[in-house]
């Protein structure tokens, strides 16, 4: 017997799936599909947009080919947001706003400084692509009490060194940058204070260059989980 799934289940699946959106500006490809697919079946579940939104997205879908693509794939991401919208309102309190939809440059400042700001003691920056934008425009938003760490990949860290120069001269926040191996790194997260796990769509370079992208706040339990495993990966990462 299979049993509905809940508000808050419902909530973050989406929200999971919005995150990992494939590029819908390309030729489609199975695993589009079966993403369209999913979250048609969440969105219809929950009853999270009317008829008319699910008559649309689901002509869109079919049309992911061919000089409509461009306005048919805004339509699915439109219909989806909305949807994540709707899912939200219903979600326990504790989970809004686990969920950040970013799109231009603008939003992705935005959201990353949202989630920064909670920040009391300290910033964990995991990014196996940072440059020196990790550190111009994001971690820039940091409170000034709390000092900043960033792991990164030594095949991607040469633009951090001079970046991380300049910010020891001007900042007030502390900052250390360290060198995992290469391909050790395979998730781009901000982690505060040590219990909260943020999972990033993209990574920072490369947040104003995609139409959408996410910032997802992981359930307690998972945070945990994670941001273990990279302290562990911080305490035998190399000092840039």
């Amino acid at each position: 017997m299979t049993h509905p799934l809940t508000t808050e289940a419902t909530y973050l699946r989406l929200g999971s799936l919005i995150a990992d959106t494939p590029d819908l500006k390309a030729d489609p490809t199975p695993e589009t599909h079966r993403w369209v697919a999913q979250v048609l079946a969440l969105i219809e579940a929950g009853k999270l947009v009317d008829t008319v939104g699910i008559v649309s997205f689901k002509v869109a879908s079919l049309h992911l080919q061919g000089g409509l693509r461009d306005g048919n794939w805004s339509t699915i991401l439109a219909v989806a947001h909305q949807a994540l919208a709707k899912a939200e309102l219903h979600a326990p309190a504790e989970l809004q706003g686990a969920f950040i939809a970013a799109g231009h440059a603008f939003d992705a400042f935005a959201a990353v400084g949202k989630a920064l700001g909670t920040a009391t003691a300290d910033v964990f920056i995991v990014d196996p692509y940072a440059d020196a934008k990790v550190l111009t425009d994001y971690a820039v938003l940091a409170p000034d009490n709390a000092s900043v760490r960033v792991l990164t990949e030594a095949t991607h860290s040469k633009a951090l060194k001079p970046a991380a120069r300049h910010w020891a001269q001007q900042m007030k926040q502390s900052l250390e940058v360290r060198l995992g191996l290469p391909r050790s790194l395979h998730d781009r997260l901000i982690l505060i204070d040590g219990k909260t796990a943020f999972v990033l769509g993209q990574s920072f370079k490369d947040l104003a260059k995609r139409s959408h992208t996410s910032l997802v706040r992981m359930p307690p339990d998972a945070g945990k989980l994670k941001i273990d495993a990279y302290e562990l990966m911080w305490s035998s990462a190399t000092p840039l």
